[in-house]
């Protein structure tokens, strides 16, 4: 009698890195990245951002670009450099974990719908086009205003209404690992349903849910920095939006201040771009149909 046939699902790939490298989209998506990432940790220790403006006068208010403030100062004479290093710092801290808790939320309803099907299936689903329904920007902003203006509160309201679009591409793809012959084999061997979804669900879907989770970053980042612009932002953290916000509120568009609100909003698209890039290379990778890479 030959051996049984041994159930291996391959995890994702060790070159994928070098894949990413190799595309010319994720090439540039992981240099964005990779220098904000750096500027991010290293630029806040650096440069401190200094909140009390010491010694602000009239020649220092919204001053232009000089040897001293390389970014110019806003309206209360603060070095504006120091608060985009700053503010990228809480920009990626919340878009990072927000996207956490969504891919945490939707892969564990995607799979459990997928996955079990009939009445938890239809009631998983029905949840889950509700919050598709739903608008989620005018949601994020009547709960920051009713829960409050604080850094985690944020991170949580952006997290939970971000899973929807993840647990519905997660239970195709678990829905189409059903019907494959390994998860009868696996049954018939014993495997306990836990043990299915752990060994032989999660790996096939981790490529594609990788894809998705990079992609919610972006769109978390581009919320908060949202939330922030129109004020309920953390008052007490700088972030990229809350720079724009007090930049408008300031004037400085009107004034021609051009070095306080461009560094934040061109912060803001780049590192967008850049998650975007290297998500979209990276489902193209997983997914040849969609071509290859460049």
């Amino acid at each position: 009698m030959s051996s049984p046939q041994v159930l291996h699902i391959p995890p994702v790939k060790r070159s994928m890195l070098a894949q990413l490298w190799n595309d010319r989209m994720g090439r540039v998506g992981l240099l964005l990245t990779t220098f904000t990432l750096i500027a991010a940790v290293i630029g806040p220790i650096i440069f401190v951002f200094d909140s009390g403006a010491v010694g602000a006068d009239a020649t220092t208010l919204l001053m232009p670009p000089t040897r001293t403030h390389i970014l110019g100062t806003d309206e209360l004479g603060r070095d504006v450099f120091s608060q985009f290093l700053s503010g990228s710092r809480v920009s990626l801290l919340v878009g990072l974990m927000a996207t956490v808790i969504s891919t945490i939320i939707g892969a564990g309803v995607g799979i459990a719908a997928g996955f079990f099907t009939g009445k938890l299936d239809t009631v998983l689903m029905a949840v889950t086009d509700f919050f598709l329904v739903v608008p989620a920007m005018p949601l994020m902003i009547a709960m920051g205003a009713i829960f409050g203006q604080n850094l985690t509160i944020i991170i949580v309201i952006i997290g939970l209404l971000s899973w929807p679009r993840t647990a519905r591409i997660v239970r195709s793809q678990t829905l189409s690992l059903r019907e494959r012959k390994f998860v009868p084999r696996a049954r018939s061997l014993g495997s306990t349903n836990w043990r299915i979804i752990k060994v032989h669900m999660i790996p096939h879907v981790l490529p594609l849910l990788i894809a998705n989770t990079i992609l919610v970053v972006a769109g978390a980042i581009l919320s908060e920095a949202t939330l922030a612009f129109i004020g309920l932002g953390d008052p007490n953290r700088i972030s990229w939006g809350s720079m724009l916000h007090f930049a408008f509120a300031s004037g400085a568009v009107g004034r021609g201040a051009w070095w306080y609100f461009m560094p934040p909003g061109l912060g803001i698209l780049l590192i967008v771009l850049a998650f975007t890039l290297v998500g979209h290379a990276f489902d193209k990778i997983n997914n040849p149909h969609l071509g290859g890479s460049s």
